[in-house]
C-alpha cells in the first residue's frame, strides 16, 4: 500500500498499492455497528460497483511497481485524483468510472492535493521539481512553482496563513502564497544530531487543525515548524533507543494533539504533538499476525492516515498490502512488548482489512 486516506466523512478508506488498483474498505450498517460509522469493532468491508468495475491508473512502463504513486479525495467524497506513473486520473468514488485524465508525462505526477477553497483547482507535484497549479474545468495550467531541486514529495495548504508549502527529495521546503502562487520562504531541513552524511529520502509536510504549525517528516525526524519555516526550538525527534528504525509515515490526529508515526521494522510511536514526546509505542506484534510476521521479511506500515475527527482512530497501509485501523485506547502505555500485560487488545483495537479478500 502506498497511498492510504480517509474520506472526509470517516467511514471509509481509500488504499492505492504499487500495482496500481485502487481499493476502497466501507463500513456498512449492521447488528454490531447500527450507525455504519469507522470502528475497530467491526471490519469495514471490500467495497466495488456490482458491475465489477476497478479504478486502475495508468502507468507508462508497463511496470507499476516502480512507479510513484499519489492521490487525493474532494472534499464531498465524490471523486479522487490518482496517479501511478501516467496520467493524473479523475475517478467516480460512487461507480468507480473514469471521469477524466489529464496531464500526461513527462514529467510524472508523483503529489496530488485539492485547493480548499477552489473546487477548480487542483495542484499537482512533478518528479521534474515542478508545481503546476492546473484548473480541472478549463483543463488549463495557471502557474508552473519552481523552486525545489528534486521531484515533490508533499504539499500542505494553510488558509489560516494563505500558504502553500511543498515538500520534495532535496529535503527543501517551500512556501508559496496562494493568492499570487509566489515563493515567500525557502529552507532546507537539518540532520539530527546523531544523524552523519547529508540528507536523502523524501519529506512529508502536514499543516496541524489550526494551520499554524507544520509536521514536517522525513526518515530520520520528526520535527514542527512555524509558519515561517522556522523549526521550533526543542521540536524535534530522532529515531533512538526502543524505535530506533527508520521513520517510515507520519501524520497530526485529527485534532493535532498527537502525532502517529510508523517506523520500518514494524513498530508504531504516538507522540505529544506540542513537544514530540513520546506517549505510546506499539509493538508489531500487537497488530501484525504472527503468521504474517513469522513468515521471514519485514512487514512494516509504508503509509500513515489519521480518521478526520476521531482523534484516537487511524490507519496504516502495511508492505504486504494489508490495512490495519487502529485504536489505542490508552496512549502512555507501551503495548505488545514483554512488559505490557493483560489482554493487548483493550489498548491497541484492530480491524484488519487484506487486499486479495473482503475482511481477514
Amino acid at each position: 500500500v502506498l497511498r492510504l486516506l480517509y474520506t472526509n466523512n470517516g467511514t471509509a478508506v481509500l488504499a492505492l498499492s504499487s500495482n496500481a488498483v485502487h481499493k476502497l474498505w466501507k463500513w456498512k450498517r449492521s447488528a454490531k455497528n447500527p450507525h455504519g460509522v469507522s470502528t475497530t469493532a467491526v471490519a469495514p468491508e471490500l467495497w466495488q460497483p456490482a458491475d465489477g468495475t476497478l479504478m486502475i491508473n495508468d502507468t507508462t512502463d508497463g511496470n507499476p511497481e516502480e512507479a510513484i504513486a499519489c492521490n487525493a479525495i474532494s472534499m464531498t467524497d465524490c471523486f479522487t485524483i490518482s496517479a501511478s506513473g501516467g496520467k493524473v486520473k479523475s475517478f467516480n468514488l460512487l461507480n468507480f468510472k473514469t471521469v477524466s485524465t489529464f496531464v500526461e508525462p513527462p514529467p510524472a505526477a508523483t503529489f496530488l492535493a485539492f485547493h480548499p477553497n477552489n473546487k477548480s483547482i487542483i495542484v499537482i507535484g512533478m518528479d521534474d521539481s515542478s508545481i503546476q497549479i492546473y484548473n480541472v474545468q478549463t483543463r488549463k495550467i495557471i502557474s508552473k512553482l519552481m523552486g525545489h531541486k528534486k521531484k515533490i514529495t508533499g504539499l500542505a495548504f494553510s488558509l489560516f496563513m494563505d500558504l502553500l508549502v511543498s515538500s520534495g527529495a532535496d529535503v527543501q521546503l517551500c512556501a508559496w502564497n496562494i493568492d499570487r502562487w509566489e515563493k515567500t520562504k525557502t529552507t532546507y531541513i537539518r540532520p539530527p544530531s546523531n544523524h552523519s552524511g547529508d540528507l536523502v529520502g523524501e519529506t512529508m509536510v502536514y499543516f496541524d487543525y489550526g494551520g499554524k504549525h507544520l509536521l514536517v517528516v522525513h526518515e530520520s525526524q520528526l520535527a514542527i515548524y512555524d509558519g515561517n519555516l522556522e523549526c521550533l526550538r526543542l521540536v524535534k525527534w530522532a529515531p533512538r533507543d526502543a524505535l530506533s528504525a527508520s521513520i517510515s509515515s507520519a501524520v497530526y490526529s485529527s485534532d493535532s494533539l498527537l502525532v502517529y508515526a510508523g517506523f520500518c521494522d514494524g513498530a508504531i510511536g504516538i507522540f505529544e504533538a506540542e513537544c514530540l514526546r513520546l506517549q505510546c509505542r506499539i509493538a508489531p506484534s500487537a497488530y501484525i499476525p504472527a503468521s504474517i510476521s513469522s513468515g521471514g521479511g519485514s512487514v512494516y506500515p509504508m503509509v500513515v492516515a489519521a480518521h478526520p475527527f476521531k482523534p484516537y482512530q487511524f490507519a496504516v497501509g502495511m508492505s504486504d498490502g494489508a490495512v490495519h485501523v487502529l485504536e489505542p485506547l490508552d496512549t502512555d502505555a507501551e503495548v505488545g512488548s514483554s512488559h505490557s500485560s493483560g489482554d493487548n487488545t483493550h489498548t491497541a483495537k484492530s480491524a484488519e482489512t487484506d487486499g486479495d479478500s473482503n475482511q481477514k
